[in-house]
């Protein structure tokens, strides 16, 4: 079966030139997280992923989408819950920015500043973005990696579904909403729970998983804004005595999460304007034989002005996180953005350009660059280098968890480089991407401190394609390399394999339609067991496959086999991963 699926894959990625002289054009991609919107090919590392793909292929979670867009590294502590990481191109977790609706969903009480995505489910998503590189002079600190933006869906209606199966596994998704001309109203409640399988690989207990998440959207005349709240309950594993070995325990993880915001948009002296207010507040609590709560808070207020190709912006970051009642402290942030796009001759030209000014840290501009020219033939050719930094996290500036005297810490600063050759032809389109990213001043606990000290360098090579084969038969292709290393040690980042791909086949027909994706990753740089050492984690493949069977226009029944080879494997070395699962399910709609 494992080789039927490779084959599969090859099949489809070699009958591409063939096929595409007959076919019919590709529809333009719009990226928004570039704050001025732009079509995919006008940006080098912009992928979009749209609600119809999410539906074929019904995977719960945006992890498991993101691990098949090239030059993304998804890790988890095991799955269902454990803590999830995003890496893009190499870079640390830390150093990607999740935005859900344009709010930044970090966590400050987190020592590195990242986000868990463990949580963050698909069913509630209209679309996905992912802008690869240094994104500093759009979004400020944190995007040094890049952005990962995440729009939430507006419901026209009503739509339920429900599924169960493997591991007592239950998910569901209620939506409500209306759509009239001055305006909208929507709300939808996504939950998910299962029994699991455990976190360690070694380990004989289940570890359950359960999460529940609300949205409400409305927008009327110049107003709008969205609120979201969720709430998990993770069984965890950890290091139990003698051994201090990754094994079971009766640890938990409990967390809750809001965020939304609130804008009003008017024009004034020839510009579009917008004012919002955005906020993000979590609280987290360990529960084991070291119990543990964090809280952290972020306020955004922007203010944003724009007309014909240029956009101007204002805003105040106020962030602040309580360590555990250790220490409290806030990191505030005031900044100052424009990105400006214009045509000169058969050039397209985007720049983008940031002032920051922390509170306890100078300021720090950074500035993007990218040009786009056709080539001819379908071809078109796109380069750009932007600059990003990320200011010390809350943990870091407090030196929480220091036994030998801080020291003053200044921002990490890093560099980035990518050029991209693009075919569209037909029904086709393709794209190859080379890049570079170099990190300075990265900040590591070392010494019993955190100091400035480390440097790395990705580079690397992301190879796509999309086709429509048929009018109901389509295929998507990726591929990465990533070549990410320390420089001051020469060693290979941790949880970043060298090579991956995936490659996915889509049905639409009139009553069937479903999803094959196969799933691959090289060895990689890891965490042995006990948490300090390093280890190799061997390389997998995978295969998930899905199907629906429309009944009528309000009843589409739902099935889906994860892990369809039964691999054995883990996204990090010593966490389990659960063997083949199926569900089943069904979707209703008025």
């Amino acid at each position: 079966m494992r080789n039927l699926l490779l084959s599969t894959a090859a099949i489809a990625a070699l009958s591409t030139p063939v096929l595409a002289a007959d076919a019919a054009s590709v529809d333009e991609v719009i990226v928004t997280a570039t704050r001025l919107p732009s079509a995919v090919d006008e940006v080098t590392g912009a992928r979009v992923i749209g609600r119809a793909e999410l539906e074929a292929r019904q995977n719960p979670f945006v992890t498991e989408v993101l691990s098949t867009v090239p030059g993304v590294a998804i890790a988890r502590t095991g799955a269902f819950g454990g803590v999830g990481a995003i890496r893009i191109r190499g870079a640390g977790a830390d150093k990607t920015l999740v935005l859900i609706d344009g709010v930044p969903n970090g966590d400050p009480a987190d020592p590195g500043g990242a986000y868990d995505p463990s949580s963050l489910t698909t069913d509630d998503v209209e679309r996905i973005e992912v802008l690869s590189g240094p994104q500093g002079s759009l979004w400020g600190s944190e995007a040094i990696g890049g952005v990962v933006s995440i729009v939430t869906r507006e419901i026209d209606g009503w739509r339920l579904s429900a599924e169960g199966g493997g591991l007592d596994t239950l998910r569901g998704f209620a939506g409500v909403g209306t759509v009239w001309d001055e305006g909208a109203v929507s709300a939808t409640v996504t939950g998910f729970r299962t029994d699991g399988v455990s976190k360690a690989d070694t380990g004989t207990e289940k570890d359950g998983f359960e999460t529940v998440t609300a949205n409400l959207a409305a927008r009327l005349g110049a107003f709008d804004g969205k609120l979201r709240y969720t709430d998990s309950a993770i069984d965890i594993d950890g290091f139990p005595a003698p051994a201090f070995a990754l094994g079971d325990t009766d640890d938990r993880n409990e967390s809750r999460a809001w965020s939304g915001f609130v804008r009003a948009r008017f024009d004034a002296l020839g510009f579009q304007n917008a004012l919002s207010v955005s906020g993000y507040d979590l609280k987290r609590k360990n529960i084991s034989d070291f119990p543990a709560q964090f809280d952290a808070q972020r306020v955004v207020v922007r203010a944003t002005a724009a007309r014909d190709g240029l956009i101007l912006g204002a805003e105040r970051q106020a962030t602040e996180a309580d360590l555990s009642g250790r220490l409290k402290q806030d990191l505030s942030v005031t900044s100052a953005f424009g990105v400006f796009r214009t045509d000169l001759a058969a050039v397209t030209l985007t720049a983008s350009a940031r002032y920051d000014e922390p509170d306890h840290f100078k300021g720090r501009a950074t500035g993007r660059l990218s040009a786009k020219t056709e080539l001819g033939a379908g071809f078109a050719l796109t380069a750009s280098a932007g600059t990003g930094f990320k200011i010390p996290t809350i943990s870091q500036y407090a030196c929480d968890f220091c036994f030998a005297p801080p020291v003053a810490l200044v921002p990490e600063k890093a560099e980035g480089y990518d050029l991209r050759l693009g075919w569209t032809g037909g029904r086709a389109r393709a794209a190859l991407t080379a890049y570079r990213l170099n990190v300075k001043d990265q900040i590591a606990y070392q010494g019993s401190r955190y100091i400035n000290i480390a440097r790395t360098r990705s580079e690397g090579l992301e190879a796509e394609a999309e086709l429509d084969l048929t009018p109901q038969l389509s295929a998507r292709l990726a591929y990465a390399w990533t070549d990410a290393v320390d420089r001051s040690t020469n060693a290979s980042l941790i949880r970043v394999p060298d090579h991956s791909g995936a490659a996915s086949l889509f049905w639409t027909g009139e009553r069937l339609s479903g999803a094959l994706t196969v799933r691959a990753e090289s060895s990689q740089s890891d965490t042995a067991r006990d948490g300090f050492s390093r280890v190799t984690r061997k390389g997998f493949t995978t295969a998930d496959v899905s199907a629906g069977w429309a009944l009528n226009e309000r009843v589409t029944l739902t099935a889906r086999v994860e892990n369809l080879t039964d691999e054995t494997y883990s996204e990090s070395f010593g966490y389990g991963e659960p063997g083949r699962t199926a569900f089943v399910g069904i979707r209703l709609r008025n």
